[in-house]
C-alpha cells in the first residue's frame, strides 16, 4: 500500500510542476528601455540581442562585454556610462538562451557555440579587423577563454584580442563550487524538467543573493528584472541544458586553462573574495 501512494506522489510531481509554471512577469520600465536601446542579428536562424553605443571621441578602442549565468547584458548597466567615457564603442550581447535572445529547446547549448555567437556579432558589426578588449563575468569568462584560444591559435573567424579582463568565473574547475540546485540541474536528467518548472522567484532570488557580498546586494527591483530576463521566452526551461557548461569546463580544462596560462595578450582579473561559487584563491594554480 505504501508503494502505491509513493507512485501516485511521483506521478503528481510533474502535474504540480506544470501547474506552477505561471506566466512570466511583465517587463519593467528598465527592461523595456534596455531592449528598445538594442538590436538583433541572426545567428543560425536564432535572434541574438545586443546593445552598442558610441562613446569616447578620438579613441578607436572597442570593448565587448560578456555576461554571466543566468542573467543577461543588463548586468552591465551600472558601469555602461563610465565605459562609454573610456571606449569609442561599448558592445554587449545576450548569449543564446539568455535575456532577450532566442532560447531554442531542445538544444545542446555549449561554450563553443556561444564563442561563435560573439564572433558572428563582431563580423555583423564590421569589426573583424579591429582589435577588441573583452570584459567578462562568470559564464562569460569561459566564453572569453574559448575566444582567447581561437585567437592565439589563429582559427578562422577569430577575434583580434587587445586585452582580456576576467571577473569571478570558474576558470579552474577544481576550485569552482556550483550551488546545490545547479548540481541537480546539470546532472539529474529525470528531475531537471521538473525542477526548471518548480523554480520560482523566491528560490531564484535567494540562491542568487547568496553569491553577492553583504554590501552589494541587488535591490528587489534588480532581482525581479534578473528573474524576468530568465523567464522571458521560457528561459527557465533551458537552464538545465545551459548548465552543461560546468561539465564542459571539466572536459576542456586543458584547452581553456592552457589558453590563459600561455597567452601573451594582457590579462587582468577582478575577483570578489566573498564569492562562494568562484573564490579567488584559485589564482594559486595559475603559475603552477
Amino acid at each position: 500500500m505504501r508503494e502505491w501512494w509513493l507512485l501516485v506522489g511521483l506521478l503528481c510531481i510533474p502535474l504540480l510542476a506544470v501547474y506552477l509554471h505561471i506566466p512570466p512577469p511583465q517587463l519593467s520600465p528598465a527592461l523595456l528601455t534596455w531592449r528598445s536601446a538594442g538590436a538583433f542579428f541572426t545567428f543560425r536562424s536564432n535572434n541574438i540581442f545586443y546593445r552598442e553605443t558610441y562613446g569616447a571621441v578620438g579613441s578607436s578602442d572597442v570593448v565587448i562585454l560578456l555576461h554571466g549565468f543566468p542573467t543577461s547584458s543588463l548586468d552591465w548597466y551600472k558601469i555602461w556610462e563610465p565605459l562609454n567615457r573610456r571606449f569609442n564603442r561599448v558592445i554587449a550581447l545576450d548569449f543564446l538562451g539568455f535575456g532577450f535572445s532566442d532560447k531554442p529547446r531542445p538544444h545542446r547549448y555549449s561554450i563553443f557555440e556561444q564563442a561563435s555567437v560573439v564572433e558572428a556579432l563582431v563580423s555583423h558589426l564590421g569589426l573583424t579587423e579591429q582589435r577588441v578588449n573583452l570584459l567578462s563575468h562568470d559564464y562569460g569568462d569561459t566564453v572569453a577563454l574559448e575566444l582567447l584560444y581561437r585567437s592565439d591559435h589563429n582559427r578562422t573567424g577569430h577575434l583580434t584580442i587587445n586585452s582580456l579582463c576576467l571577473s569571478n568565473g570558474g576558470i579552474f574547475p577544481e576550485t569552482h563550487h556550483p550551488r546545490f540546485l545547479q548540481k541537480l540541474l546539470k546532472d539529474s536528467s529525470f528531475l531537471s524538467p521538473v525542477l526548471t518548472r518548480l523554480t520560482n522567484y523566491m528560490v531564484f532570488s535567494k540562491g542568487l543573493g547568496d553569491v553577492f557580498g553583504p554590501y552589494t546586494q541587488p535591490t528587489d527591483a534588480e532581482f525581479l528584472d534578473m528573474w524576468t530576463g530568465v523567464r522571458f521566452n521560457d528561459g527557465n526551461l533551458v537552464m538545465d541544458s545551459i548548465l552543461q557548461f560546468i561539465n564542459q569546463r571539466d572536459e576542456h580544462r586543458d584547452r581553456w586553462v592552457g589558453a590563459l596560462t600561455s597567452t601573451f595578450i594582457p590579462v587582468h582579473m577582478i575577483y570578489g573574495p566573498l564569492d562562494p561559487v568562484n573564490p579567488h584563491p584559485q589564482f594559486i594554480f595559475l603559475y603552477q
